[in-house]
């Protein structure tokens, strides 16, 4: 029994059905953003598969987390709700739990790690949300936030093992399926597995049943690792950190056996990839977890060939400092920017001939570092490291051929 007197349901009793989505999407219609469904052609041509997105970075919060919270907000009695809720989340749950709480008059307690960077603490605030800061990890807060929950009678929303919530994420495929009746395949991101065990209860109710795809981080393969009953490390710095989960949910793991046909892994560079297609090619801003759907179409091409794929853009909320850094990174990888390091003799003129190959092959160039000291080559010899800019790698390969074949040693700083 909780303190309100409801009677809880273990996570192995739970079920979730299609009725259960549905059920949702009428709860929650008109009080979150019916987002866009869009075919993107030119992401089709690229990737050879036919592409719709659909824009969860387009909710108030910038993120679909708003449609689990809500739902779970309004099943709620009102005694419940006049005490308040709780939860554990320095991500996009904290803020849509804390907006749909603020905006029904639902005290809403988020409690969060002491090391939680500062603008998420604000941004959880500026939308209603009252933050505690607990623990150094996300576990310790997660424990904290339970050890109050039971103290103030509060009622706990988890951000995705609960059946409520989950029912209120499968309306993104509700939405998706209705907009663009032509998918056949969903591409669906995994942390703890609410929003893929929403959206492929609805999958495999539809008919035809559509193929259910997710799809983790390398780095945090925990599903994966449950899926495939393999045991792969889960940790590292993600920029999908919006599913870098090292334990997926009890009753989320239960239906993602039910209801996804297979779980694959993306790296690093295909996300920062796709972040960065995304924003030049769609014009919009999609954090590393709502881009992994299109990094893993570009991870394995051959697998979705010919498909007609329906990815979830499922949250636009990344600081701007990590994204100009992943749009330079990719600038980097594809040849457009490059970091040269050519070894001079240190006389009069020596700079001076090789900026004539770059004014030669029209190259042009940003910065330039000398370096006498902290070498290896003798006395009267230097390292210069040039930063430049090219319009693709053609032209920059043909730079360094003219420079190699002049008899300079030239080396590139390379991304992993």
């Amino acid at each position: 029994m909780t303190g309100t007197g409801t009677i809880e349901v273990s996570e192995d009793q739970a079920t979730l059905d299609v009725d259960d989505v549905r059920a949702a999407a009428e709860r929650i219609v008109g009080a979150v953003v019916r987002t866009p469904t869009m075919h993107s052609k030119t992401l089709s041509k690229i990737t050879g598969a036919e592409i719709w997105l659909k824009f969860e970075n387009q909710q108030f919060t910038a993120a679909y987390k708003e449609r689990g919270a809500l739902n779970a907000l309004l099943m709620m009695g009102e005694e419940q709700r006049a005490r308040g809720v709780i939860a554990a989340s320095a991500g996009n749950h904290s803020q849509g739990l804390s907006y749909h709480g603020s905006r029904l008059g639902v005290p809403v307690t988020i409690v969060m790690p002491r090391t939680t960077p500062t603008v998420k603490v604000m941004q959880t605030e500026s939308v209603g949300g009252k933050v505690v800061l607990e623990g150094e990890n996300f576990d310790e807060a997660y424990a904290f936030a339970r050890s109050m929950e039971k103290q103030l009678c509060l009622t706990f929303v988890h951000p995705f093992d609960d059946p409520k919530v989950a029912a209120g994420q499968g309306t993104v495929a509700l939405e998706m399926i209705e907009d663009a009746p032509e998918i056949e395949t969903l591409v669906v991101p995994i942390g703890g597995g609410g929003l893929i065990s929403g959206m492929g209860t609805v999958a495999k109710a539809h008919q035809p049943p559509l193929e259910v795809i997710g799809v983790q981080a390398q780095l945090y393969p925990s599903a994966y690792s449950r899926y495939k009953g393999e045991d792969l490390p889960c940790g590292g710095d993600t920029l999908a950190e919006g599913i870098a989960v090292k334990e997926p949910g009890v009753f989320t793991s239960r239906i993602i056996r039910d209801v996804v046909d297979d779980i694959l892994l993306v790296d690093e560079s295909h996300l920062e990839e796709a972040v960065s297609l995304l924003l030049q090619i769609e014009k919009t801003v999609v954090e590393g977890a709502g881009a992994a759907g299109l990094a893993a179409v570009l991870a394995h091409r051959e697998r979705f060939a010919g498909k007609k794929l329906g990815l979830v853009l499922c949250g636009g909320n990344i600081d701007t400092r990590l994204l100009a850094n992943v749009l330079l990174r990719d600038l980097a990888r594809s040849g457009r920017l490059a970091r040269l390091r050519i070894s001079l003799q240190d006389r009069p003129g020596a700079l001076l001939k090789v900026m004539h190959e770059f004014d030669a092959h029209n190259v042009n160039i940003l910065e330039i570092y000398h370096q006498r000291i902290f070498t290896n080559l003798p006395a009267k010899g230097l390292i210069t490291d040039i930063e430049c800019e090219a319009r693709d790698r053609e032209q920059l390969d043909k730079l360094v051929a003219a420079l190699r074949g002049r008899g300079y040693a030239v080396s590139q700083a390379e991304l992993n």
